[in-house]
């Protein structure tokens, strides 16, 4: 029977009711809300203010429940009459350790913190689950994989109770990072639970395995099977969980199109959008204070130099450039293998040029330590103390110096000598002398448990602080901050203070640390094999010029990106200051461009996309 077509009297007559429609609610999930072990902890942390921002009170994260942690990040409010509070309290009523509150940082966003140890007796009952229903094998493990699938099922309780009971006329998304969070997803979405879901994978496990143990990843890359290479690396359970959260998600995303190619190999799915990583900029009302802060931090690093290096021998600290690199130890993937090869190269080319220059290269990482070497901790002390000396003298001429220049006619200055007593003379001279060695100055801070990879090559090239190089090293196998007495400083100040950061990865996802100088007016060295190296060369062709060297590793072996490296770092070295000084403005300048305001927008439109997938019955 054909519809019969309204006259247009009757058109007019017809009021459309608009059905009333709520803003979705969006649920991020991360082992790392709330648990700062890595990276992706920066991501979320940074990401939160704009998150806020877009998606007021119905923004909540969830996250783990770890008692020391929660006891600085996390304010409880157990009263809170939200409809998060109230699920929680729900879940609290049937025996489950499910915690409402803010998370105490920027932006102070609702989250949700689960304690999973209390299911942790019936893991073994999850992962027998976990095969019966996803056939992911969880034979043999590792304890971590235990607690994120105790933690999953938690997670699992949390958001289908929420859903069921507090969200029946509203839509709701949930962002899983990583495998860590993600045994949730696949079993929300075998459930059918109403809801839109977004995986983000900031970077493959297998990947990360492989390149590190391999030669030539990129090259092998089509031709890996998945299944056969985590079987070979003891991750089944782990890369089984990424690719099913991968093929079940609603929105598959990544942060870079390095890893996107990974995911269409491990995963057997194409990457919906790429979500690129940022920061939330400080940006300085006047133009010339991240310079004065780079000076200020400046000073601090050079007081370490003069007490490493000074005892042994001394140049000039004007004629002196800074380079850095720093991240987890990882000596392959990180690029530190490439690093002190350019590094060798550099010192080399230095030399043979004539130039007085010094470079001096601290590279940051954490390896197991006994402690700080004691006479590194010496060096520093002694040095200390013929400060405090020289200090008490400055004062001592200080006073002498005016009542002379205020009773004698002679305009002339004064032998400064006689002003000072004989004690202070007799107490530098000693200090000096005690503090004077003809021992070359360490090439690593502390006492390794076993000598690594960065101290053998020191050891193999003889790179071992001589003075006659003109590339000085600095090893400190632990991460930087205030309480470390040999520097003093928060680990991004020590950034502002160096003049270049150089991190050439291998197999860089992302990558934060070179993100980091840029933010901070400092020039870096990235890879085109780093997801933020390929994202600048897309951004820009004149990266070089704006201070963002960019190494290709894709096309070049070892040694020729090596040689390519030392270029970089050469041509640096024989900028004038002025030339410095010009690049560090406009590496400054385009810091704006990794803000989380800007690159928000990729987030919006993965939980966009999902909300349509979803409301279509779309995988």
């Amino acid at each position: 029977m054909a519809i019969p077509k309204l006259r247009k009297e009757q058109e007019e007559t017809i009021k459309v009711e608009k059905k009333e429609t709520l803003k979705p609610i969006l649920f991020e999930v991360a082992w790392e809300v709330c648990n700062q072990v890595g990276g992706i902890y920066t991501v979320i942390r940074s990401k939160v203010p704009s998150m806020v921002d877009e998606w007021g009170d119905n923004y909540c994260l969830i996250g783990p429940y770890f008692p020391q942690t929660a006891a600085i990040e996390f304010e409880r409010q157990d009263h809170d009459d939200s409809v998060f509070s109230k699920a929680a309290q729900d879940l609290r009523e049937q025996g489950l350790n499910v915690f409402y509150g803010r998370w105490l940082v920027t932006g102070n966003p609702r989250i949700i913190l689960v304690d999973f140890n209390n299911i942790l007796p019936t893991v073994d009952a999850l992962k027998f689950n976990l095969w019966e229903r996803h056939k992911i094998s969880t034979i043999n493990c590792e304890e971590l994989v235990n607690k994120v699938i105790a933690f999953g099922e938690m997670i699992r309780k949390y958001v289908s109770h929420f859903v069921e009971i507090y969200a029946k006329k509203q839509e709701c998304v949930a962002h899983f990072h990583e495998w860590m969070a993600s045994t949730a997803l696949i079993d929300l979405r075998k459930d059918k639970v109403p809801l839109a879901t977004v995986f983000t994978t900031h970077a493959t496990m297998l990947g990360r395995y492989i390149a590190g143990n391999v030669s030539d990843f990129y090259e092998q890359l089509p031709g890996y099977n998945w299944e056969l290479e985590a079987k070979n690396y003891g991750i089944e359970a782990q890369a089984g969980i990424e690719r099913q959260s991968a093929q079940l998600c609603h929105v598959l995303t990544t942060v870079s199109d390095v890893t996107a190619k990974e995911c269409e190999v491990f995963f057997g799915r194409t990457c919906d959008i790429i979500l690129p990583n940022g920061l939330n900029i400080t940006r300085f009302a006047a133009t010339h204070e991240f310079q004065n802060l780079h000076l200020k931090y400046k000073q601090k690093i050079n007081q370490f130099v003069m007490g490493h290096f000074f005892q042994s021998y001394s140049w000039d600290l004007d004629n002196t450039i800074y380079f850095f690199t720093s991240g987890r130890y990882e000596f392959k993937n990180k690029g530190y293998d490439l690093t002190l090869e350019a590094l060798k190269r550099l010192n080399f080319k230095i030399v043979q040029a004539g130039i007085d220059t010094t470079v001096v290269m601290f590279l940051i990482t954490k390896n197991p330590v006994y402690s700080i070497d004691p006479q590194v901790l010496q060096s520093r002390a002694v040095m200390e103390e013929i400060r405090q000396t020289c200090e008490s003298i400055e004062r001592e001429i200080g006073e002498h110096l005016f009542y002379e220049s205020a009773s004698n006619e002679d305009p002339h200055l004064p032998d400064l000598n006689k002003f000072v007593s004989e004690y202070w003379q007799l107490r530098l001279r000693r200090t000096i002398q005690t503090w004077r060695t003809k021992t070359l100055p360490h090439t690593v801070t502390h006492l390794l448990k076993q000598p690594d990879d960065i101290s053998d090559f020191f050891q193999k090239t003889n790179l071992m602080n001589h003075q006659q190089d003109r590339v000085k090293f600095v090893y400190h196998p632990d991460f930087i901050s205030p309480t470390n007495p040999l520097f003093g400083l928060e680990y991004s100040q020590f950034v502002r203070g160096c003049h270049l950061g150089v991190f050439p990865s291998y197999y860089e996802p992302w990558g934060y640390t070179p993100l980091e100088c840029v933010v901070r007016g400092i020039p870096t060295v990235t890879s085109d094999l780093s997801g933020f190296g390929d994202f600048m060369m897309q951004l820009m062709d004149d990266h070089e010029n704006v201070g963002v060297y960019v190494v290709n590793r894709k096309d070049k072996n070892f040694d020729q990106a090596a040689d390519q490296l030392a270029n970089i770092m050469f041509k640096f070295v024989t900028m004038s200051r002025r030339e410095r000084i010009m690049q560090r403005n406009k590496v400054e300048n385009i810091s704006d461009v990794f803000d989380w305001t800007n690159l928000r927008a990729y987030y919006d439109t993965a939980h966009d996309l999902a909300l349509k997938k979803k409301s279509v019955g779309k995988n």
